[in-house]
C-alpha cells in the first residue's frame, strides 16, 4: 500500500513540476508580449511624428471648445500628463478627454506620447509648442473661450 502511495506521490510531484514549468513559460510569453506592445507603441509614435512632419505646419483644422480646453491644458503644462491628470485638471469625464485627445491628433496637433509604469502620458511636441507661441497656429483667442 505504501508503495502505491509513493507512486501516486511521485506522479503528483511530477505533475506539479510540469505545472510550474508551464506557468513560468506563460509568464515569459506574457513579458515578451508586453515588450512587443511597448515597441509597437514606439513605432506608432515615430510613424505619427513622421506623418505630422510631412504635413505643412499650418494645416491645422479648427478645434471645438473641448479640444481647445485640452489643448490649452497641454500647452500650459511643462510635464506630460496622463488621462486621469487631464480629467482632473479640466474637470471633464475621462471619456470626453480621450475623445478630445483623439480629435487633437486627427486635426493635426502633434502630441508626444510616452509610457511610464504602464501609463500613457501626453504632451505637445516642443517644436509645435514654440510655433504656436510665435504664430498662433491653433487660433486661440479670448473670444473662443467666451
Amino acid at each position: 500500500m505504501r508503495k502505491e502511495f509513493a507512486k501516486v506521490r511521485v506522479a503528483v510531484e511530477e505533475h506539479l513540476a510540469a505545472i510550474n514549468e508551464n506557468t513560468a513559460e506563460i509568464q515569459a510569453l506574457f513579458d515578451y508580449l508586453h515588450e512587443m506592445d511597448v515597441k509597437l507603441e514606439k513605432v506608432s509614435q515615430r510613424l505619427d511624428s513622421m506623418q505630422l512632419g510631412d504635413k505643412p505646419k499650418k494645416d491645422i483644422r479648427p478645434l471645438n471648445t473641448t479640444e481647445k480646453q485640452v489643448f490649452l491644458l497641454l500647452y500650459t503644462q511643462r510635464n506630460a500628463l496622463n488621462w486621469d491628470e487631464m480629467a482632473e485638471k479640466t474637470v471633464l469625464p475621462l471619456a470626453v478627454i480621450k475623445e478630445a485627445v483623439s480629435g487633437l491628433v486627427s486635426k493635426g496637433i502633434p502630441l508626444c506620447r510616452s509610457y511610464v509604469d504602464d501609463m500613457l502620458y501626453f504632451k505637445l511636441e516642443p517644436s509645435f509648442k514654440e510655433m504656436q507661441a510665435k504664430e498662433n497656429l491653433v487660433n486661440l483667442s479670448l473670444e473662443s473661450f467666451i
